[in-house]
C-alpha cells in the first residue's frame, strides 16, 4: 500500500494540473484576453454620477458633459507637434512634460494628457483627431452645481493619484472621484460602475470589431441619486448670516439625528473647483493659513464649550444626588474656590437656585455643583470618572459615527488626564473646578454642541447625527436609527429644559425672543487663547449659543460658534433664533435683527490676530538676525586673532 501511495499522489496531481490548464486554455478566455492585450484595445463607457437633492426633493448637484484628451504613448506616430499644441493652447514645453509623465505610467495603457476641455475645445480637436495618432477623447461628467452654497457638505471631484489606483483597482489614471464631503464618504454608490468595451485590432493596428463579438464586454450602470437631510434654504441662509465671520452652525432634527444645516465659514462657492482652474483655485484655497476656507470648523474645530457646557454639570449633579433643584448658593459676583483663586461672574449675584442658575448663567452655582459631584465620591479620581462617565454618555470626547469623513473626538478629561497631570498626586477638585463652566480641558467640536442639544431636547436619548436620508434602491445604515440612551435620567431633565426656556423669558437672551416660538437655549462665551511663537496670547473671546425649539415637541436642535465674536447673546444669539425661525416660520419677521446680522463684520478682530502673528514673526526675525551677526562677528575676529598668530 505504500509503495502505491508515491506514484497515486503523483498522477492525481497530474491529473489535476492537466485539467486546470486545460479549462484556462480551451474553457476560460479571461487569461487569453489578459495575454493577448497588445491587439486588444481597452475602451471605457464612463456613466453619470448620481444627482444630489435636498430633503425637499430640491436638486442640488446634477452633472455637465467633460472631454479628456488620452494619450497612449506607445501608439503616437509622427505628427505636428507645433499644430497640435498651437489646437490646445499649450507650450511645446507643457506637451513634453505630459508625455513624459504618461510614459512613466505606462507606454502602453492610456492616461489623460489633457483634461476637462470645454465644448469648444472639444470641437477644434475633434475636428483633426484622425491626424493625431495615439491620442484620443475620453468623454466623462463632471459636477453641476445648482446653488453657490454647501461645498462643506457636498465635498468636490479629483482625478485618482498614483496611491489610489494601486490600492483600489477598480480606479486607472484619469478616473474622477469623490473628495471630502458626501461625495467621499457615498463614493461607490454615486460613481456607478464603469462599462468596459474590447476592440480587437489587426497587424496594422486598426480597429476590427468587439473581441470575441462582445463576450467580456459590460454596460455601464448609473450612479445611485442620493438625497440629503439637509435644508438647501436654511443651508444658504446659514452661510449668509455668516459671511465676514468664523465658526459654524450645525442644526439637527432631534427625532431623528438629521443633520438639517451644515455649516462652517468661511466657505467658497463649489463651482470654483470644477474644470481646467479647479487646480489653481484648490491652491488658493489651500494655502489660505488663516482664513482655512477648507478647514470645516463645524466639524473638525475643538473649543472650549463656555456656559453651555453648565447644562451637563446640572444633569451630571442632579444624577449623583450631590444637587437636586431646591439646592442653593450664593454668589458674590463669582465664585471664590481657594486661596487666591476667584471665578468670576457676571449673573447680578445673590442666591441661585436650578432654575435661575441656568436662566442668569450663574459661575458660582455650577462651580459649587461640579464640586459636590466630584466629592461624593471617596477620592477625586473616582468622582471624575463618574462625572466623565456621564458626560461622554452624549456622545462627547469621541468620534460621533456620522457619515462624514471627518471630524474630532473633542475631550472629556478623566482620572487619567490629572494623574499625568499631577504624577505625585494631591490633586483635588478644586485645581479642575473650571470644568465645570466648559474651560479647562474641556473640548468640543461644534456638531457635539448641537447633538447634546438634540439629546437635552429629547430628555435622554439621540440618534447618531447622519446628513444622508434615502439613496436610491437600497437602505441607509441601521446605525442612524439605533437609539443612544444617556446615563442621565428622564426626570432630571424637565427641570434644566425649564431653566433653559427661562434664558428668553428673564435670562441672559431675554431680548431675543421670536413670537409664536418657546425657544430653550443658552448663552455662552469662551476664553480664547492663541499661541504665538510660543507664547499664551489671549484674543477677543468666541462667542456661543445653543438652543432648541419649540419646547414641546422640538423640530430643531442648534449650536452656533463665532470666532472672536464676543458675548454669546450679542453675535451668536440673534443668528441662532434667526435660523430657528427660518426654518420653523419659513419667513423672518425680525428683520432690523436680520440686517444687524448680514451687515456686522468681525474681519478687523480677525487682522488683530494676523497683526499680532506677523509682529511676532517680524521680531523673531530680527532677533536672528542679531544672533547670526553676533556669531558671524565671532567668528571673523576668530579667523583675524588666528591669522595674526600664524
Amino acid at each position: 500500500m505504500r509503495k502505491l501511495l508515491l506514484p497515486g499522489m503523483i498522477i492525481v496531481s497530474a491529473i489535476l494540473i492537466i485539467a486546470r490548464l486545460f479549462y484556462l486554455q480551451i474553457i476560460d478566455d479571461t487569461f487569453k484576453l489578459k495575454s493577448e492585450n497588445i491587439s486588444i484595445k481597452i475602451k471605457y463607457d464612463y456613466p453619470e454620477r448620481g444627482y444630489i437633492y435636498d430633503r425637499h426633493g430640491e436638486l442640488l448637484v446634477a452633472n455637465q458633459p467633460s472631454y479628456d484628451i488620452m494619450v497612449v504613448p506607445r501608439e503616437i506616430k509622427t505628427l505636428d507637434t507645433l499644430e497640435f499644441c498651437n489646437l490646445l493652447h499649450i507650450t511645446k514645453e507643457d506637451f513634453i512634460k505630459k508625455i513624459e509623465k504618461a510614459v512613466v505610467y505606462s507606454p502602453m495603457l492610456p492616461s489623460v494628457f489633457l483634461g476637462q476641455l470645454n465644448k469648444l475645445e472639444y470641437a477644434a480637436f475633434q475636428e483633426k483627431e484622425r491626424k493625431f495618432e495615439g491620442f484620443y477623447i475620453q468623454k466623462r461628467s463632471l459636477r453641476d452645481y445648482q446653488i453657490d452654497a454647501g461645498a462643506n457638505v457636498f465635498g468636490f471631484i479629483t482625478q485618482a493619484n498614483e496611491a489610489i489606483i494601486k490600492r483600489n483597482p477598480y480606479y486607472k489614471s484619469g478616473d474622477l472621484l469623490g473628495k471630502q464631503g458626501v461625495e467621499e464618504t457615498y463614493e461607490t454608490e454615486l460613481r456607478g460602475i464603469k462599462g468596459v468595451k474590447h476592440i480587437q485590432r489587426d497587424r496594422f493596428n486598426r480597429e476590427i470589431g468587439p473581441y470575441k463579438e462582445g463576450r467580456f464586454d459590460t454596460i455601464a450602470v448609473q450612479g445611485k441619486d442620493i438625497t440629503l437631510t439637509i435644508d438647501a434654504e436654511l443651508q444658504k441662509y446659514g452661510e449668509a448670516l455668516m459671511k465676514n465671520k468664523r465658526g459654524g452652525i450645525i442644526a439637527i432634527e432631534p427625532s431623528s439625528g438629521e443633520i438639517l444645516a451644515l455649516v462652517t465659514a468661511p466657505s467658497y462657492n463649489p463651482a470654483i473647483l470644477v474644470g481646467r482652474q479647479r487646480s489653481r483655485n484648490y491652491t488658493k484655497l489651500y494655502n489660505d493659513s488663516l482664513a482655512k476656507p477648507l478647514y470645516d470648523r463645524s466639524l473638525l474645530a475643538e473649543y472650549p464649550p463656555g456656559s453651555p457646557f453648565k447644562i451637563l454639570t446640572a444633569l451630571a449633579g442632579l444624577q449623583v444626588q450631590a444637587i437636586d433643584t431646591s439646592s442653593s448658593f450664593v454668589c458674590n459676583h463669582g465664585f471664590s474656590y481657594g486661596r487666591g483663586r476667584f471665578m468670576r461672574c457676571h449673573c447680578g449675584g445673590g442666591v441661585r437656585k436650578l432654575h435661575m442658575g441656568i436662566a442668569k448663567s450663574c459661575n458660582a452655582y455650577f462651580g459649587n455643583t461640579y464640586l459636590r459631584t466630584i466629592n461624593k465620591f471617596a477620592t477625586p479620581s473616582e468622582g471624575v470618572d463618574v462625572w466623565s462617565g456621564h458626560v461622554k454618555s452624549f456622545g462627547l470626547g469621541q468620534f460621533m459615527g456620522y457619515d462624514l469623513p471627518t471630524g474630532r473626538r473633542g475631550n472629556i478629561p478623566t482620572s487619567k488626564t490629572y494623574q499625568k497631570a499631577y504624577p505625585n498626586g494631591g490633586w483635588r477638585a478644586t485645581a479642575i473646578v473650571s470644568n465645570s463652566i466648559g474651560q479647562g480641558e474641556v473640548l468640543m467640536t461644534p456638531i457635539q454642541l448641537a447633538n447634546m442639544m438634540a439629546t437635552v431636547a429629547n430628555q435622554g436619548y439621540y440618534y447618531t447625527p447622519h446628513i444622508i436620508k434615502k439613496i436610491k434602491g437600497q437602505q441607509i445604515d441601521k446605525k442612524f436609527r439605533t437609539k443612544h440612551v444617556t446615563t442621565i435620567d428622564k426626570k432630571y431633565f424637565k427641570p434644566v429644559i425649564e431653566g433653559l426656556s427661562e434664558v428668553f423669558k428673564t435670562g441672559t437672551a431675554y431680548f431675543l425672543n421670536v413670537e409664536g416660538i418657546e425657544i430653550c437655549g443658552k448663552t455662552g462665551t469662551a476664553e480664547n487663547f492663541a499661541k504665538i511663537n510660543g507664547k499664551k496670547v489671549q484674543l477677543a473671546d468666541h462667542s456661543i449659543f445653543v438652543a432648541f425649539a419649540p419646547k414641546e415637541n422640538p423640530k430643531i436642535a442648534i449650536a452656533v460658534l463665532v470666532e472672536n465674536g464676543g458675548f454669546g447673546s450679542t453675535t451668536a444669539g440673534p443668528i441662532t433664533t434667526l435660523m430657528i425661525e427660518k426654518y420653523i416660520n419659513r419667513k423672518i419677521t425680525q428683520k432690523d435683527r436680520e440686517k444687524r446680522v448680514l451687515e456686522k463684520s468681525l474681519q478687523s478682530e480677525y487682522n488683530k490676530f494676523t497683526r499680532k502673528f506677523i509682529d511676532s514673526m517680524y521680531k523673531l526675525k530680527v532677533k536672528k538676525d542679531s544672533v547670526t551677526r553676533v556669531l558671524s562677528k565671532k567668528k571673523a575676529d576668530s579667523i583675524k586673532k588666528a591669522t595674526k598668530t600664524v
